[in-house]
């Protein structure tokens, strides 16, 4: 049965309505038309669909839309905003590019692109708990 969820996406509410269980993944996707998190494999295995949940990278596609009411959900496009905000930018608008995307782009990173998103949001997460993670470390 479909219910009226509020949910806080890259900085704004978003009231949508969905069933409970339904994938987090759909309702950015098929709701809010945000196509950075990809649809993989359906199981959380291989990252396509990785968002920041409270700064905590998770996998949406097993991510039920109900478990992430009153948290803050930052995909693929809102990293340059959330970037900016927690540096306290006050610029009107942000670097057009988060630092890890920048340098994905730099350093040919990107691939064919489809799970470029899962890794950068990995990537994101990590730098954000462990700022001073060394290179190995954050490689494995």
């Amino acid at each position: 049965m479909a219910s009226k969820v509020k949910i806080r996406v890259n900085g704004l509410v978003h009231n949508v309505t969905a069933s409970l269980d339904t994938p987090l993944l759909y309702v950015l996707h098929n709701e809010l038309k945000l196509h950075g998190p990809r649809f993989g494999c359906g199981l959380a295995q291989c990252g396509a669909c990785s968002v920041l949940l409270d700064g905590k990278e998770i996998r949406s596609c097993v991510t039920p839309v109900a478990a992430v009411g009153g948290k803050a959900i930052v995909t693929l496009e809102g990293l340059p905003a959330a970037w900016a905000k927690a540096r306290g930018t006050t610029a009107a608008t942000p670097a057009a590019l988060h630092p890890l995307q920048q340098a994905f782009m730099e350093h040919h990173g990107l691939q064919c692109g489809f799970c470029t998103p899962g890794m950068l949001m990995l990537a994101t997460g990590v730098l954000e708990r462990e700022p001073d993670i060394s290179d190995d470390d954050l490689v494995d």
